[in-house]
Order: structure tokens, then sequence, then C-alpha cells
């Protein structure tokens, strides 16, 4: 164990010793929450309009909000709080020197796993269950990758934080998923909708750059 940990923190610094100005403003706006909420809307006229029935869609909304609460919920207050692992820039950690910040953000205390991982993982896990789209399930790990590794470079994340969160998010999605299909079926959305999302991702990046 302690070589993993040793592993996992020597990723991390090499990871996040890497930054400019320009990665400083786009990352700490890439990993903010709210500023996604047009991309959940794109996605959420992608299910619309495929699944049309609103039942279907009911069904997968409240599906979506339990995934999402329980992904969050599991890695805050249930693994969280039994692992205590220090987030790599709280100041209790040995190594906050070390680290470099944005913003003086520095997070919360724990942070094994990474909520924002597993939560964007779960959805994306749980879109891909359900539509089995090619496009969209490569807009979808884009978007959670880079999520991931912003999480990395604001310093308040190790590397096994965001893949532990990422076995989080595929658990719940999996499990909410067959659930889910007892009411609906997987589906291919047609290739003229995941254009939607893909326009929102990039206005919002473009955003973020200006």
């Amino acid at each position: 164990m302690n070589t993993i940990i040793y592993w996992d923190t020597q990723l991390f610094l090499a990871i996040n010793r890497i930054h400019t100005p320009f990665m400083d403003h786009f990352m700490d706006l890439y990993s903010a929450k709210w500023v996604w909420v047009p991309f959940y809307v794109a996605l959420f006229f992608v299910i619309c309009v495929r699944i049309k029935d609103w039942k279907r869609i009911l069904w997968t909304a409240i599906a979506i909000t339990i995934l999402i609460t329980l992904t969050d919920q599991t890695c805050a207050h249930l693994i969280r709080p039994f692992v205590e692992r220090l987030r790599p820039a709280n100041l209790e950690n040995p190594i906050h020197n070390m680290v470099h910040i944005v913003n003086d953000n520095r997070g919360g205390r724990f942070g094994f796993p990474s909520c924002h991982s597993a939560n964007s993982w779960g959805l994306t896990f749980l879109l891909i269950f359900l539509f089995r789209d090619r496009w969209l399930n490569i807009l979808m790990i884009t978007w959670d990758i880079i999520i991931c590794y912003s999480r990395i470079y604001l310093g308040v994340h190790y590397p096994g934080d965001v893949l532990a969160a990422t076995l989080v998010g595929l658990f719940w999605s999996y499990l909410t998923y067959r659930i889910l299909r007892l009411h609906v079926r997987p589906v291919a959305p047609p290739d003229r909708w995941t254009v939607v999302p893909w326009v929102t991702f990039f206005i919002t990046v473009i955003v973020f750059a200006l």
C-alpha cells in the first residue's frame, strides 16, 4: 500500500507541476459545476428527442438524479470518512508546499474518492449503456477525462482519487441501468441529434478560453 501511495503522489506532482496562467484560468472554469448547465440541457435534449415517450423520459430523468445522488453521497459520506486521505493541497498534508493551487482553492479536508469525477463518470457510463452511440460516447469520455485532469491540475485530488471515483461511477451507473432498462430499452440516437451536445461542448470550451 505504501508503494501505491508513493507512486500515486509522484504521478500527482508530475502532473500538477506543469502549469501556465492560461491553463490555471481554463482548468478552474472547466472544473466548475454550474458552467456545464447548457451542456446538461443539450444532453437532456438528446434524451428527449430519441426516447420521445414522456413516461420513459421521466424515468430516465429520475434515474439520472438518483444516480448522481448515489455517486456523490458514496464518495462524500461513505468512503471519505472511512479512508480519511488528505487532499494534496490540504495544509495538514506534508506535501502541500509542493502543490500548485489556483485561486487559493485547496478543497475540503479529505479527497478520496473525487465526487466531481464519480458524478461525471456515473452520467457518462449510464449514457453509454443506454444509447450505444459512438460519437456521443467519445464526447462524454473526452469531457470526463479533462474533468479528472482538472482536479489533479488544481491540486485538489490525486490520480488515485479520480481512478477510484471512476469505479464508483461505473458501479452505480451499471446498477442504475439494469433497473432503468425495465422501463427504457437501450436506444441509439440519430447522428443529427448527437451534434447538439458536441456544439454546446465546444462553445463552452471556447468561452473558457476567452
